[in-house]
Order: C-alpha cells, then sequence, then structure tokens
C-alpha cells in the first residue's frame, strides 16, 4: 500500500476545517413538520382568522377530494398564520399600530391557534426600520410563545446581520434563551438574488443570519414589479419568478432553511364560472410548486384553502404506491427499472413523511420511525 496511517492522519487534519464548515452550514433538512401554506392576515383584522374554514364548496371540481378537504376546513383550516404589520396592514399612526401590536398579542394568547404562528414585521429599510424595531419589541412584550418572525424586502446581508442583532438584544431583554427568536427572509427584490458584485445574495444572507434564519419565501408581486415585469404578466410561473427560485432553492439545499412559493392573487370570488376558473389555476400553481420542490407557500383568501388542500393531498396520494414499491426494492436490494441510489431513498422517505404530516396520507406503507431514519 502505498499510503501510511500517517498519511491518512494528514489528511484528516488538512480538511478538518471543511468538514466543520459542511457540518455547520449543511447539516440537512430540518426534521419535523412544514406547514404547506402560510396565510397573512392583517394585524386589525387579526379576528377573523377563526373563521376561515367556513369556505364554500359548491360545484368543487373535485368531487373525490371535497370531503377530506372540507374535514380539513372544518379542523384545522390554517396551518400558518402570519400577523402582518407590513404591506397588508399598511402605514399607520404610531400609536394605532401600538394598539394594533398589543390586541394582536391578546388574541394570540387567548388561543386556540394553528399549529404555526408568526408576525411580519416592516422592513428594515431607512423609512419603515423605526417602526419595525418597535412592533417586534412591543409584540416580544405580550407574547413570549414560539413564533416566527417574517422580515420582508430584504436586499442585502447588512440587513439580516442587523435582525441577528436585534434577536439577540431582545432576547437578553427579556431573559429569552439565546437562539429563541428565529425569522424568515422574504425574497421580493431581485437584489436578494444577484447582488451588485455578482455574487448570489441569497447564500450570502443565509450566512449572514447565523443560523437563525428558518425560511426563504419568495414575494411574486414585489419581485416582479422590481424586476420590471408587466403587471398582467406578474405570476408564480413567470420565467423571471422560476429563475428567482431557482437560485432560493440551491442556496438553502441541505441547510436546514426551508423554502415558500409565493402567491396567486386571482381570487375565486365571482360569479361561479370566475369561483371554478380561479380554483383551477390555483390548483394548477400549488401543484405546479410541489412538483418543483416547494411544499410551502402563500393563500390570500378563505376560497383558495380547498384548493391547496386538494392539490396537496392529490400530489401526495397519486404518489403514494410508486413511493412505497420503490422503498420496498431499495431495502430488499431487488432490481428493478429505476436504480435508486441512498439520496433517492431519502428523498421517497421525506416525499411520505411530508404526505403524514399533511394529512393526505394515513398510510405510508413503512413505519413512521422507519421512514425517519431513512430519511437522516
Amino acid at each position: 500500500m502505498g499510503l501510511s496511517e500517517e498519511d491518512y492522519a494528514e489528511f484528516d487534519v488538512r480538511l478538518a476545517a471543511h468538514d466543520a464548515f459542511l457540518r455547520d452550514r449543511y447539516p440537512g433538512e430540518r426534521p419535523g413538520r412544514q406547514p404547506i401554506h402560510t396565510v397573512y392576515i392583517p394585524a386589525d383584522k387579526l379576528d377573523s382568522f377563526r373563521e376561515w374554514g367556513d369556505v364554500a364548496m359548491d360545484d368543487f371540481p373535485w368531487p373525490e377530494l371535497a370531503g377530506d378537504v372540507r374535514a380539513k376546513l372544518d379542523r384545522e383550516p390554517i396551518e400558518d398564520l402570519r400577523v402582518d404589520f407590513e404591506d397588508g396592514y399598511g402605514v399607520r399612526a404610531d400609536d394605532q399600530e401600538d394598539a394594533a401590536v398589543k390586541r394582536a398579542a391578546q388574541i394570540l394568547r387567548a388561543g386556540p391557534l394553528p399549529p404555526f404562528v408568526g408576525i411580519r414585521i416592516k422592513s428594515l429599510e431607512a423609512a419603515t426600520r423605526r417602526r419595525a424595531l418597535r412592533t417586534l419589541d412591543l409584540f416580544l412584550e405580550s407574547y413570549q410563545d414560539t413564533f416566527a418572525i417574517t422580515l420582508p424586502k430584504v436586499s442585502g446581508p447588512d440587513q439580516v446581520s442587523a435582525m441577528v442583532t436585534l434577536c439577540e438584544k431582545l432576547e437578553k431583554s427579556y431573559g429569552l434563551s439565546a437562539g429563541t427568536l428565529r425569522f424568515e427572509i422574504q425574497i421580493e427584490l431581485p437584489a436578494a438574488v444577484l447582488g451588485a458584485d455578482g455574487t448570489a445574495t441569497v447564500a450570502r444572507l443565509i450566512t449572514a443570519a447565523a443560523g437563525r434564519c428558518i425560511g426563504l419565501h419568495y414575494g411574486t408581486y414585489d419581485y416582479s414589479a422590481a424586476a420590471g415585469v408587466a403587471a398582467a404578466y406578474q405570476s408564480m410561473e413567470h420565467p423571471a419568478a422560476d429563475y428567482a427560485k431557482a437560485v432560493m432553492q440551491a442556496a438553502a439545499a441541505q441547510t436546514g432553511v426551508r423554502l415558500s412559493d409565493g402567491s396567486t392573487n386571482i381570487l375565486p370570488v365571482g360569479s361561479p364560472a370566475e369561483i371554478r376558473s380561479a380554483w383551477q389555476l390555483h390548483y394548477r400553481l400549488v401543484r405546479r410548486s410541489l412538483e418543483r420542490g416547494f411544499y410551502q407557500g402563500w393563500d390570500l383568501h378563505r376560497a383558495q384553502l380547498p384548493t391547496r388542500y386538494a392539490a396537496t393531498y392529490a400530489f401526495f396520494r397519486e404518489g403514494r404506491d410508486a413511493a412505497v414499491e420503490r422503498l420496498h426494492r431499495y431495502l430488499s436490494r431487488q432490481q428493478s427499472g429505476i436504480a435508486d441510489e441512498p439520496a433517492t431513498a431519502r428523498a421517497l422517505a421525506g416525499y411520505l413523511l411530508r404526505g403524514l404530516d399533511c394529512g393526505a396520507l394515513t398510510d405510508a406503507g413503512l413505519p413512521r420511525s422507519d421512514l425517519l431514519e431513512l430519511a437522516r
């Protein structure tokens, strides 16, 4: 043999720093349930979230899914609730927003709540910075249960670093454990994808978050408008959107930072024909996002919930049997027409776990413990 034990040890030492970097930067997918959508409700209309399950489903285009969707709407219409103090709320007098912050905290404390909750503050741009800081500080004064913070209109890593400092200061002020406050970054500006220096800004945003970033959320309309896309053509499936989301996906891969697609502003309201057309569009867009690895998105109106759940349930149910068969063949080392590798087995297990978490599947073909082991 040409290499000695000393040679092996030399390479371990040589690559030790990079090994540590990989462990820290790419820990793998974050375990646990990911909500399939986020609902943003203006802070002054927060009471309405309890009514979001009250959706008329007359002439629903997917009758085979209607019963399961209705049951979901009755049981858990919203999975991830975000109290909005940004675009959906607008600019108000300070005393008015202060009162809305305190009222929102009171409503959340009263419960019951969706499985995931949080608030969206205003951006850290100069014009709204002080209001953003005050809103988060005031909210924490009244509400210290687990919640996510959404940071909008991020354009560079300095804003993310400032957000980290803000979280550290607030944790210290309110006696919270270090790392309690975590946030998601909204990708709503082209500068957040491609920086002035030619680098992929979004990767630098994750680094600047120092482990506090839990998600990247694509903002369909702010991003499209900033990129110069005409209003009539702004969409989740515009090439500009696909490019931004592809860069987001590459930057977040294996970091534990989750992805969320944006929204469609074509709402299922109006005449029966208009409602049906909007449902069909939303169903197709949700399905498209799922097929591209975006398992979460935004919903703007309660009437979008039926198609969110219908598209998601169909996606997992249609692929369930094939995924189970492939995993059984992989585990038993049987040959088949698909040469699955360990990485694919992890993806198959992750797919089935997501189906269980969202309620699309009640039987994933393998015990959950086995799927968790395979997904690691």
